[in-house]
């Protein structure tokens, strides 16, 4: 993995309520986003690792479902973290 325990927790204080704060849909999809962008980069340079383009369609749609859950629970917490990851939608 090529993100550190460190980063991670930086990324759950940052979302999340807490660094240790792992469970929040906020947390998670902030999570989710930077393997996202790190997979994108890689399938950049690796254009025919099959496996890769696989995990990360599934990661998108695990993003979107709790996307779409936070929505569901809370628009105003979606819209800011939306705006704030850069995600469009």
């Amino acid at each position: 993995m090529h993100l550190t325990k460190e980063e991670k927790q930086e990324i759950f204080a940052k979302y999340g309520k807490s660094n240790t704060d792992t469970g929040s849909p906020e947390s998670q999809i902030a999570l989710f986003t930077n393997r996202i962008a790190h997979l994108t980069e890689h399938l950049k340079a690796n254009k025919k690792d099959f496996s890769t383009q696989y995990a990360l369609k599934k990661m998108i749609g695990k993003r979107r479902n709790l996307l779409d859950y936070l929505k569901a629970k809370d628009i105003e917490k979606y819209r800011e973290l939306i705006k704030d990851l850069g995600l469009r939608r």
